[in-house]
Parts: structure tokens; sequence; C-alpha cells
């Protein structure tokens, strides 16, 4: 009791006081793990679609999930905001629901401004129609993409048009992805009814550079790769960070060579401006 009262004259927040008061510092050790949050303000919008792409069916509560009735707004709001010039998408997603997930992906692609995705973790099943519907996509060294066919849940009725059916829907997947990357059909299918490499199932896992050897992704890279490539498309007369931050790491190395003349290295910094 007498400790309560001590902490209420401190001001220090207590467990059971209502969140509201307490101060942004506090929030942010509790909801973030950190005093302060980085603010910068930049024309690059960054979404983020991770664990499962929820459709019509409300996954169980414990699944970290993707709902793309809160996806759909975002990118509408993205093309009507003056001041965004380019997406960033990172995908780290197992799937999910295929209409929602083609979806997302016809969103990302009749965007007007210039649009990157960066595949870390997985892109797999319909995350991978999500991660080629960008302008140009990556995916990290050890990120994996699983090309398998769509399945179906719940109660099936074992008549032709079930079947059918599946087979538009499967056409769909295929004829999204084959227009949006560099991948051929017969390759694409090929991958996605492959038998004896994944247990009890059939399909393919590309591991980062497979999945551009066949022509799913453009490149391999990582964050950096994916903010120069934007920036380079949303302005080609800028240099891009990366450049810029190797430009200026090589300036300062030339100063602290032993030995470098004054004119040697205004020169350099002539080359580089």
């Amino acid at each position: 009791m007498r400790r309560a009262k001590l902490l209420q004259q401190s001001g220090e927040p207590q467990e059971n006081e209502p969140r509201r008061r307490r101060s942004k510092t506090a929030e942010n050790i509790v909801e973030l793990g950190s005093t302060e949050v980085p603010k910068a303000k930049s024309s690059i919008h960054t979404m983020v679609i991770i664990g499962q792409i929820e459709g019509h069916v409300v996954l169980p509560a414990q699944n970290k999930t993707t709902k793309y009735e809160h996806v759909i707004p975002q990118l509408v709001a993205i093309e009507e905001n003056k001041e965004i010039e380019g997406l960033l998408v990172i995908l780290n997603t197992v799937g999910g629901d295929v209409e929602a997930g083609l979806a997302l992906a016809e969103m990302i692609s009749s965007l007007s401004k210039p649009t990157v995705s960066l595949v870390l973790g997985g892109g797999h099943s319909i995350g991978g129609p999500v991660a080629v519907a960008a302008s140009y996509s990556f995916i990290a060294p050890t990120a994996t993409m699983t090309v398998h066919p769509i399945r179906m849940n719940g109660l099936v009725i074992g008549v032709p048009q079930t079947y059918e059916y599946l087979d538009k829907m499967q056409d769909r997947v295929v004829n999204f992805t084959v227009n949006h990357s560099h991948i051929t059909e017969q390759k694409y299918r090929e991958l996605m009814f492959r038998t004896g490499e994944l247990a009890r199932d059939i399909g393919t896992v590309l591991v980062g550079k497979d999945a551009v050897d066949v022509g799913l992704i453009d490149q391999v890279g990582g964050v950096d790769d994916a903010l120069s490539k934007l920036m380079s498309m949303v302005k080609p007369e800028t240099k891009s960070p990366a450049k810029v931050r190797k430009a200026h790491r090589k300036s300062e190395a030339d100063v602290t060579e032993p030995g470098v003349s004054k004119a040697k290295h205004e020169t350099s910094h002539q080359a580089l401006s």
C-alpha cells in the first residue's frame, strides 16, 4: 500500500493504470521494447505481407495473418497519395487464400507508381504471384519459394464440375505468374507438378538463386538492393543510396592513406561529384 502511494506520488505508471495515461516512452517500451522509435520522412512506403494471407474465412487467433481487407485500402491510399513515389513490398508468407492473394497481386501490379518486392524468409504458394506483381522483384539468398498446385479444404463434392473449377483457378494463378515474370508456362507447370522433391506432396522448393535462374524472380539481393533499385526507378537522375555510401567510404579511405597529396584528394572529390 505504501509502495503504491509512493509510485503514485513519483508519477510512475502502474500496471493497472489505464494505458491512455501512460507516457509515450512507457508505451514504446511495452509495445516495441525501445525508448524511442526512429522517425524519418520518406517518399517510399513499405508494406509488409507476413504469415498467412487471410481470405473470406477468419483464421484462428494464434495464426499470424495478413488480412486482405486491410491491405486493399492501403494500396488505394498509396495510389492517391501524391507524397508517396514508390512502394516496397516485403514478403515472408506461407501463402493462403488464392482469391485474396490474387486480389492483392492485381492491386500491386495495377499501381501507377514504381513497385519493388523483396522475399525474405519465404514467399510460398500464392505468395509467388504477389512477389512477381511488383515492377521488379528481389529474393534474399536464404529465402525460399514453394511452387505447388492449389488445394481445397472443407467439403469437396466429387463431381467433374469441381475439378473444372480447380483447373480454372489454377490457370488464373499460372497466367498471372507467367505474365508478370520471365518464367515460361511450361517451366512453371513442370515445377508445380514435380514429384519426389516434397515429402507426401508435389511441387518444388526454390532457394534464393534458384528462383532467379528459372526466371521467377529478377534478382538476388537484400534491403539495400531493393531500396536502391526503387530509388533509381523513382528518380533515375539521382544516385542510389548504396552508390552514395560506397563513394563516401572510398573518399574517406583516400584521405587516410599515407602520402596522399591534397591535389589528389581534391581530384577524387571532383570525380565523385
